[in-house]
């Protein structure tokens, strides 16, 4: 499990934005890279190359789920 002080100094590595935990996956705050970074291990794997593009929506969902404004 990923504690609240690595959450706290972690961010996307391309955009800078703050993360929000979601499950086993850390996803990025910015609206315009939509970045989700896997969590293998209890190890954020943070390389962009490894990461996904979520869609908008599916984007939209999890920051919802967050209570993250979008």
């Amino acid at each position: 499990m990923i504690s609240k002080e690595l959450l706290d100094i972690l961010c996307c590595p391309e955009s800078k934005a703050d993360l929000v935990l979601d499950g086993e996956f850390l996803v990025s705050t910015d609206k315009a890279t939509r970045r989700r970074y896997r969590i293998e291990d209890d190890i954020p794997v943070m390389l962009i190359d490894d990461s996904e593009v979520l869609s908008e929506d599916e984007w939209k969902e999890i920051m919802k789920k967050y209570g993250k404004e979008v």
